[in-house]
């Protein structure tokens, strides 16, 4: 029985081999689509996804894991592990957090901390991926537990969308909501400042918008050394892998990941959307 699990939501965007590699617990949010209620990950991946839809009219929604769900999940974890360390997305994007707190209170017999990444996709992935290679080398669980809250104000992303209208339907544009109404077909590049999609500037063109994007993150990690990068995109394949070219040239990071949105992350940021997450390491 391994002493410590790791858990995080389907919107962490880890890629399956470090899933697998690391022992981390994942639990789907859920897309429902055309009367049919699909797991992230699970029942749709993102390729399915962005494929079908570009060929339908109708628009998904997406839901969080339920309390039920997270207490059943927690307790199939429980049966391999002592303790449960679950690091979720922000709980200004999402209820995630609440369910999985309501179910930990019902499960009082097992000890369980919970975290608020304040981020999601990679910026979160990172946090858990941290998490997960400390209970490999032998963290406690109060240690493993300080080592991700203290990476939280760490891991950052940023991205540019091709529209505002997808985060307008799923009301997930927090401070970027302002900037409805003027963007006409400007390009918005956007963060995520404690759990919150906030601008920070717009451009006429995508082009100008992710060399911004590169600009900023320059001047955020100069002269540090260890680096944690990863491309993320939704339908944006083309425009990541030229990002990551740069990021390899220009910041050299200890490790560089590239991942498809999930479907959830998907629906709220639409097709086209192309970003940067990363963690550093003091």
């Amino acid at each position: 029985m391994s002493e410590i699990a790791i858990v995080v939501d389907s919107t962490a965007d880890i890629p399956e081999d470090l899933i697998k590699n690391h022992n981390i617990h994942v639990i789907p949010h859920i897309l429902r689509w055309g009367g049919e209620n699909l797991l992230d990950g699970v029942d749709i991946n993102p390729d399915e996804f962005y494929e079908r839809l570009q060929s339908t009219s109708e628009f998904p929604t997406t839901a969080q894991p339920s309390a039920g769900e997270f207490a059943e999940f927690f307790k199939n974890v429980n049966e391999n592990a002592e303790s449960i360390l679950a690091i979720l997305i922000s709980d200004h994007l999402s209820s995630t957090l609440d369910s999985a707190q309501s179910a930990a209170d019902m499960l009082n017999d097992i000890p369980i901390n919970i975290i608020d990444s304040r981020s999601t996709s990679m910026g979160l992935g990172f946090i858990v991926l941290a998490a997960a290679k400390a209970v490999e080398s032998g963290y406690s669980f109060e240690d493993v537990t300080k080592l991700a809250q203290d990476l939280v104000p760490k891991a950052r992303i940023m991205f540019v969308v091709d529209t505002l209208e997808y985060l307008h339907r799923g009301g997930r544009l927090g401070g970027a909501e302002r900037l409805m109404g003027t963007m006409l077909s400007l390009k918005p590049l956007l963060h995520l400042e404690d759990g919150r999609i906030e601008p920070l500037a717009t451009f006429r063109t995508k082009k100008k918008a992710i060399a911004q994007m590169l600009a900023v993150i320059g001047d955020e990690i100069k002269d540090k050394k260890t680096v944690h990068m990863a491309t993320v995109n939704a339908m944006a394949l083309k425009e990541a892998s030229e990002i990551g070219e740069q990021l390899q040239e220009r910041f050299n990071p200890v490790e560089l990941l590239h991942v498809n949105m999930s479907p959830v992350i998907g629906t709220h940021v639409g097709p086209g959307t192309v970003g940067v997450s990363y963690l550093v390491e003091d």
